[in-house]
């Protein structure tokens, strides 16, 4: 199977020359212009990759990756006119797995995807073996056992099984498991990574898994 490729892009003519390369290099894609309805798009053509424009009109680049990553582990690659901008995605951590500075060669994009996928296809993770992550139920499983997880717990764990061995910093956990509406404090955050940490405890009592990273924040290694 062709691997699919959603470009989210205001600029018809530039996804429209990112089309064409992708097409000439066998793979499939769609184009969405507006990030208003990019997320919807994703859902319904359940892409391989996504290549994801910063500055759309509706919603930003910035909002549509956090909110792929609450329900999904597809890579997206970032793609920003401005290396302020890229210093400030990188500063973020919001689980983008490229970024790209305009202009760029269409060529190298279609290189960076190749190389993107295969990564992603052939990473090990951690969910494979003693971890298991049902999406659609909204559970996490340890060695066959279903852990019993709050929401929260749930997709911070689930970011941490994404993302082995990253160092998140607590501003960066959360921008991306917390709601914006939510007033969290650093506590919170450390109060929750207790917890966690408690309940996987009780099916893996001789393995650390959630690591402090003194001054930074936390990180997930088996």
């Amino acid at each position: 199977m062709k691997p699919r490729i959603l470009i989210i892009e205001d600029e018809e003519s530039l996804a429209g020359i990112l089309g064409d390369y992708l097409t000439h290099s066998d793979m499939e894609h769609r184009w969405v212009g507006h990030g208003g309805e990019a997320l919807a798009a994703f859902q319904e053509y359940k892409p391989d990759l996504v290549l994801l424009d910063l500055m759309l009109p509706g919603l930003d680049g910035l909002t549509i990756c956090r909110e792929i990553r609450k329900i999904s582990e597809t890579p997206v690659m970032m793609v920003t006119a401005r290396v302020e901008e890229l210093d400030r995605l990188l500063g973020l951590e919001l689980g983008a797995d490229d970024y790209i500075c305009k202009p760029f060669s269409p060529r190298e994009v279609v290189a960076r995807v190749k190389v993107v996928l295969k990564r992603w296809r052939g990473a090990p993770r951690p969910e494979d073996s003693l971890f298991r992550c049902d999406q659609a139920a909204q559970m996490i499983y340890v060695q066959g056992q279903r852990l019993d997880l709050t929401p929260t717990e749930y997709r911070l764990l689930k970011l941490f099984l994404e993302h082995p061995g990253r160092v998140y910093s607590r501003d960066s956990i959360v921008d991306l498991t917390y709601d914006r509406d939510q007033d969290v404090t650093d506590r919170v955050v450390d109060s929750h990574i207790k917890n966690l940490r408690k309940k996987i405890a009780r099916e893996l009592p001789d393995k650390e898994v959630i690591y402090s990273v003194y001054g930074v924040g936390y990180r997930f290694e088996l």
